[in-house]
C-alpha cells in the first residue's frame, strides 16, 4: 500500500520560540478533502500550499518550494523506538503523513501523483528550526534530527488538486540527473565541501542553486 495515511492542517498557536504572534506547526489530521495549489512567493503569497493551513514565520517557511511537507509513517515508527513515546500524524508539522513511500530517498525533482489529479515535486529536506525544538521538548533535538537525516520532504505543486487520507501515491517522473533528499540534506548541513554535488539535481530550485553556485565559485 502506497498512499496518504493522513492529511494534516495547522491549528494556530502562539510562538514564543521566535517571538512571533503565531505558528502553524501544530498540525492536526482532517477527515475531508483539502485543496492544494501553488501558494506563490514565500513572503507575499498564500504561504502554505494547503488551503486553510496557517504559517507564522513566512520568511522561513512556505512559498512555492515549500508548499507541502510530507513525512513517512515508517520514519515516525523509527523515532518512536528511539524516543520511547508515541508520535501521532502531524507531530513533526507535516501536511501529509505517508505510507509505503521512501520520502527521504525521493530524488529532487521527482514528481508524485496523489489521487486523481494532484501532482507534487520533491524540492528539499526539512531544515529544523527552534520552533520544532520547542515543540518536541527533546534535548539537542535540532542536532539529533539533523544527524539522523530522517527529514521528510518539501514539495512544490506541479498540478493543483485535492488530497485526502487514503489517496494513492505514485511516482510519475524521476529526473535522469538528480540527488536524493537524504544525500542533499546531509551535504548541505554536514558536508559543505561537497556542495557542488547538489548542482547535479536538475530540479533544484533557482534560489538554492544561486546560493550554492555563489558558495562554490
Amino acid at each position: 500500500m502506497v498512499n496518504v495515511l493522513s492529511v494534516n492542517v495547522g491549528v494556530p498557536r502562539s510562538n514564543p520560540a521566535k517571538q512571533l504572534a503565531m505558528t502553524g506547526i501544530d498540525k492536526r489530521p482532517v477527515d475531508h478533502p483539502v485543496q492544494v495549489r501553488a501558494p506563490g512567493p514565500k513572503t507575499t503569497g498564500l504561504h502554505s500550499g494547503l488551503v486553510g493551513d496557517p504559517i507564522g514565520d513566512i520568511r522561513s517557511h512556505g512559498g512555492d518550494n515549500q508548499a507541502v511537507y510530507a513525512y513517512a509513517r515508517e520514519d515516525y515508527d523509527w523515532w518512536e523506538k528511539e524516543l520511547g513515546r508515541q508520535l501521532a500524524a502531524g507531530a513533526f508539522g507535516e501536511n501529509l503523513t505517508t505510507v509505503g513511500v521512501d520520502v527521504c530517498g525521493a530524488m529532487i525533482g521527482e514528481v508524485w501523483r496523489i489521487g486523481d489529479e494532484l501532482e507534487l515535486q520533491a524540492t528539499f529536506g526539512r531544515i529544523p528550526c527552534v520552533t520544532f525544538q520547542v515543540r518536541m521538548e527533546e534535548p539537542h533535538w535540532l542536532k539529533r534530527f539533523t544527524k539522523e537525516n530522517r527529514t521528510g520532504a518539501y514539495l512544490r505543486v506541479v498540478t493543483p488538486g485535492s488530497v485526502q487520507a487514503g489517496d494513492s501515491i505514485s511516482i510519475v517522473h524521476r529526473p535522469a540527473k538528480s540527488v536524493s533528499i537524504a544525500e542533499a540534506f546531509h551535504i548541505y548541513m554536514l558536508d559543505r565541501p561537497r556542495l557542488a554535488r547538489l548542482l547535479d539535481a536538475e530540479g533544484l530550485d533557482a534560489d538554492m542553486r544561486a546560493e550554492i553556485e555563489k558558495k562554490v565559485s
